[in-house]
């Protein structure tokens, strides 16, 4: 073979570059057109690739084009020539593409021109395969090229796709000029290639190539490509130096380039500069405003346009309109669409996708679909453009009656359409609909496409097929941040929700780089797992990538650390949100007021409106949940004269809310006019109103409600039951509170919780009971509950029961030492005992634990400001007169026959000094406080964390009755709520 290249007398360097695809002995060949696949075997292998119009044919700078053409009337039969051999009988007659002609004779000239216009046939039509076979007759007719040659070679493989064998005949071209150079360089611009094309730039000036306008022009078109603005402004540099600036293509270039890298300033100067602009580098500054939303400097400078009597394009409206969208500038977009018509501008595809966009954006899906029906004969594109336009507005049946329509009018889906449609089935959680498009997508050849792909995933994953989600993303060969992000986001599911944090660790050994979707996916599956350890240290890598400062992340930041309760951590990362929107305040509201801080909940609920945000159902909610918790009643009502206002009062959430506030703050009567005006009570309203009623003592009231509920059709729940069986306890109904227990899982088919037993022995207990109680408890095997032991240890005191009070604290002290609770009542029943040895002992046992008591303290509200006070504190600006009104009620308390049950101080000192004692409780000092500072008949509402002592509880019956005044009393078990002398728990608490 290689004696047969030689003996056609080319080149060594062409003759070196060719041999790898010259694989024939050229004594044989004979080609025909029944042979053509012959003529590919002496090609490499290479897909066939779409290439771009906009490409610039670099050997048009050379007049001898023309002259090849005007020696090649036909094209077709050019090609088909090529597949002939030339040493066959000159009579032998040859047909193609139904041109009838014999082989031609040219002379040398005249053959490499021929040749150079078949390669320029070549690249108008992306015929690479057909390239090759050219390039195999030219070695076997024994051509030896010319520049002009060379650099047709070079523009058939750049521009057709094998950039690489452009770069290799380039490399053995024996004398490279700023043609050839300017020619593989757009190959490469031309494929999207713009770093390389960069490096090609670099490389021709090393070779000492001085570039012309037209090397300039590409080299700029190729920074544009990989926004390498640095080298464009050198490259600009030099096009001054050399006098190229004024040249109309390099200032085009320079203008796109400038435009596409966000510099607009500099884009409009060179514009403006230019001796002579034309309609390229006017498209380039428009796409370059609409590109950064700026609709108004579109239109103005689309008006400064028409002025100049540029002439107007379709191209050039398109690109306004562009700029319209981005912008949501509907009324421009108007106009344009109006100017079109008027101008007598065709709406065909391309003009009216750009109308359908600019619809869309600006919110007139209507409109969209109007201008859609008047295209005669839509593409794939203009459906695609609808059905995109009608998912962003959120219209997913529309947009399935869509594409059933484009597939009955024998269009094929996109890319493009079969994404929004997935978008579409995951709007409408239609798992069947989803799979119908994921076989389309298979069908059409879709489903290697990675946005197709992505949006499966993500489709899949939000309907909770996580198991098909995955499949997809592990049958991609193609994975980008999107699909690693597409896999993330149905990761938080508190059932798979350990699967977040695992994936993400994988996406950054695999070496991507997590954006701000990435984070706030994880931070989810954090929240989910409630692992604050690791959300921290997702918190440190976000801090490492620069997101800390993102909006996004950061609201995602402070609702993991919010749910986790790490408040602290939350309000750090709130104070640094540049955009503080109503749901990043909610959760800092609710977050507040679910870890007991309420006074912060409302100080935000106040901060949140000072700054201009207006609060809506869902934090209404969360500032009535912070109110209940600490019974701010008058903050409270404030929220629900706001409620009314704004009319939220409706809403299910803020009315269940403000029945449980007024509950908790000791205003049953109006939560049952609120609970009573719904339009519908669902369990959680029906929950609150009983277990309200039995934490009022009105138990009676709770068993009547619980039957109404279920007679209603109401479902109970876990909560329903609970307080249920709290009311039987204080009503001591033994038998009908086994029958609610029994109903739990016979009948409601509920699994019994810890507290559902614990309630349970609270009713036998209570009702002293006490064997019953023992019984039950060791069949359910109890024993190794807290909770359990802590009610057998309450009731124990209340009837004196040692032996069984000193079994349920030994229990205690195993399971939960550092319980003060435990110590304290203890102490209580050996005190009442007068076992004075064995309280001392049960004090030591506590000091040497380290235990320290809680100590007892209240509060009440008065004219919006709360007032703590703590047992013998003597801190409030107003002791003196607070000790003033003590001691007038204890004259008063005295005269009715009050004795201090002075067996509840259990301190062994003399009885003046427990008289003392009892009489600075903190509930009597919030008490006196609250006579002083209200007129009757306001009802005085006190709140103490710990359970109400028996003397203080008889002291406030009495001073009801001498007082004529009301007092609801809210200890951590209950309500008292006392009148006229009387309690609502009947001394039964």
């Amino acid at each position: 073979m290689e004696c047969d290249l030689k003996a056609l007398r080319m080149s060594p360097a062409f003759l070196s570059l060719l041999l790898p695809i010259f694989q024939r002995p050229t004594s044989s060949v004979q080609l025909h057109n029944k042979l053509r696949l012959s003529s590919r075997s002496l090609l490499l292998s290479v897909k066939l690739k779409p290439l771009s119009c906009a490409a610039l044919e670099a050997f048009d700078l050379n007049p001898i084009s023309d002259l090849a053409l005007s020696n090649v009337p036909n094209s077709e039969t050019q090609l088909h020539e090529v597949r002939v051999n030339n040493g066959s009988s000159t009579n032998e007659e040859m047909v193609g593409s139904n041109v009838k002609t014999r082989p031609r004779v040219f002379d040398s000239k005249k053959r490499l021109i021929h040749y150079s216009g078949m390669l320029r046939t070549c690249v108008l039509q992306g015929s690479l395969n057909e390239g090759k076979a050219i390039h195999g007759q030219v070695i076997k007719n024994g051509i030896d090229p010319d520049s002009h040659l060379w650099v047709s070679l070079v523009n058939v493989y750049g521009k057709c796709g094998d950039c690489g064998y452009a770069r290799k005949v380039l490399d053995e071209m024996p004398e490279r000029d700023v043609v050839s150079w300017t020619t593989l360089i757009q190959g490469f611009v031309v494929k999207g290639f713009g770093v390389d094309a960069v490096k090609l730039f670099c490389e021709m000036k090393k070779d000492g190539t001085r570039a012309n306008e037209f090397a300039l022009a590409t080299g700029l078109k190729a920074c544009s490509l990989c926004f390498d603005l640095g080298f464009g402004k050198q490259l600009h540099a030099e096009a001054v130096k050399l006098g190229f600036f004024s040249d109309v293509f390099v200032g085009s270039a320079l203008v796109g380039l400038y435009a596409k890298c966000g510099e607009m300033e500099l884009a409009d100067t060179v514009l403006f500069c230019m001796p002579e602009q034309n309609v390229v580098s006017w498209n380039a500054l428009l796409n370059g405003y609409a590109q950064e939303g700026d609709g108004k400097q579109v239109l103005k400078l689309f008006c400064r346009m028409t002025e100049s009597e540029m002439r107007l394009s379709k191209f050039t409206l398109s690109t306004v309109l562009k700029g319209c969208a981005n912008s949501g500038n509907l009324r421009g977009g108007q106009f344009l669409h109006s100017l079109a018509i008027k101008s007598g501008c065709e709406i065909d595809e391309f003009l009216g996708c750009s109308l359908v966009d600019m619809y869309s954006k600006c919110g007139m899906a209507i409109d969209a679909v109007k201008v859609f029906r008047r295209i005669k004969n839509p593409d794939v594109v203009a459906w695609s453009a609808i059905i995109t336009c009608l998912d962003q507005q959120g219209q997913c049946q529309e947009v399935a009656e869509l594409f059933r329509e484009m597939i009955s009018t024998g269009i094929s889906p996109n890319q493009f359409s079969l994404s929004s449609i997935i978008s579409a089935a995951t709007d409408l959680k239609d798992l069947h609909f989803g799979e119908s498009v994921h076989a389309f997508a298979w069908k059409y050849g879709c489903e290697s496409d990675i946005s197709v792909s992505n949006a499966l995933i993500t489709m899949y994953m939000k309907i909770g097929r996580v198991l098909d989600g995955a499949q997809v993303f592990e049958a991609m060969t193609d994975r980008d941040l999107i699909s690693w992000n597409s896999l993330l986001s149905g990761t938080h599911n508190h059932e798979i929700c350990d699967l977040g944090p695992r994936i993400f660790h994988q996406m950054l050994v695999e070496g991507f780089k997590p954006n701000m979707y990435s984070f706030i996916s994880v931070l989810r599956s954090c929240s989910s797992l409630m692992d604050v350890g690791l959300g921290k240290q997702v918190h440190a890598h976000i801090v490492k990538t620069s997101l800390d400062d993102n909006d996004f992340v950061g609201t995602a930041l402070i609702d993991m650390y919010a749910k986790i309760r790490f408040l602290e951590d939350a309000v750090i990362a709130f104070n640094k949100l540049s955009i503080r929107d109503l749901f990043i305040w909610t959760v800092i509201i609710t977050g507040y007021a679910q870890t007991d801080q309420a006074e912060k909940a409302v100080a935000c609920f106040s901060q949140m409106q000072q700054e201009g945000v207006k609060p809506n159902e869902f934090a209404l909610a969360g500032c009535l949940s912070a109110c209940s918790r600490i019974a701010m009643l008058e903050n409270g009502r404030q929220l629900h004269s706001m409620a009314i206002k704004s009319g939220h009062l409706g809403d299910l959430f803020v009315s269940s809310a403000l029945v449980d506030m007024y509950a908790k703050c000791g205003c049953i009567g109006d939560a049952e006019d609120i609970f009573g005006g719904l339009v519908s009570q669902d369990t959680v309203s029906w929950n609150i109103m009983i277990c309200g009623y039995s934490q009022y003592g009105r138990g009676e009231k709770a068993v009547e409600a619980f039957s109404t509920m279920l007679n209603e059709g109401t479902i109970p729940d876990e909560v329903t039951f609970i307080g249920i069986l709290s009311a039987c306890s204080h009503l001591g109904l033994v038998e009908e509170g086994k029958k609610h227990f029994d109903s739990l899982s016979k009948v409601f088919r509920i699994t019994p919780t810890i507290e559902h037993y614990a309630c349970m022995v609270d009713i036998l207990v209570r009702a002293g009971k006490f064997n019953e109680a023992e019984s039950f408890i060791e069949t359910m095997k109890l024993t190794s509950y807290p909770i359990i032991w802590e009610t057998v240890l309450g009731a124990c005191k209340m009837y004196g029961n040692v032996e069984f009070g000193e079994t349920a604290a030994k229990k205690l002290f195993e399971l939960k030492p550092e319980m003060d609770s435990t110590y304290i009542l203890l102490s209580n029943i050996f005190a009442v005992k007068g076992r004075w040895d064995d309280v001392s002992k049960v004090r030591k046992l506590m000091s040497s634990q380290g235990v320290k008591k809680e100590p007892g303290c209240s509060w009440v509200e008065v004219d919006g400001q709360v007032n703590t006070f703590v047992s013998q504190d003597g801190s409030h600006p107003r002791i003196r007169d607070i000790h003033l009104k003590l001691e007038e009620l204890g004259e008063k308390l005295n005269s009715v026959g009050y004795i201090p049950e002075t067996e509840d101080v259990l301190h062994n000192i003399t009885e003046r000094e427990k008289n003392e004692h009892l009489q600075y409780h903190s509930e009597r000092l919030a008490l006196a406080f609250s006579l002083i500072s209200t007129n009757p008949p306001k009802t005085v509402r006190i709140f103490k964390n710990l359970r109400i002592c028996g003397d203080c509880h008889e002291v406030m019956k009495l001073i009801s009755d001498v007082t004529n005044r009301e007092i609801v009393v809210r200890d951590v078990k209950r309500f008292h709520h006392f009148k006229s002398g009387t309690c609502s728990c009947n001394d039964f608490w």
